[in-house]
């Protein structure tokens, strides 16, 4: 998983979480632009957040307000996408189900 989250943000994530999975920082979100998946997030929702009690830039490594859109990739070590599924909703995410059969037919 790669995320814009600080190491220490991702580390407790993941501890949270229960993951075992490696976590990546993208410091900048520089891999997120790269892929056409960065938004930032309107300072109409920001105010929502922050009452909330959630500050995404508190998180960031490089504390910013922007976000990539939930994604799912698998690249071949040829370095081609086989498999992408992408959302602009940040409530939708990839179903791992969905994943898993894309890897079975590499």
């Amino acid at each position: 998983m790669i995320s814009p989250q600080s190491a220490e943000a991702s580390r407790k994530f993941a501890e949270d979480k229960g993951l075992s999975m490696a976590l990546l920082v993208d410091s900048g979100n520089r891999v997120a632009k790269q892929f056409g998946l960065l938004y930032t997030v309107p300072d109409e929702l920001k105010k929502v957040y922050k009452q909330l009690g959630i500050d995404v830039s508190k998180h960031n490594d490089d504390g910013s307000w922007e976000l990539p859109m939930p994604a799912r990739y698998i690249i071949t070590t040829d370095k081609k996408i086989s498999y992408a599924e992408v959302s602009p909703d940040y409530m939708v995410r990839p179903d791992p189900s969905h994943t898993i059969e894309a890897l079975k037919i590499i």
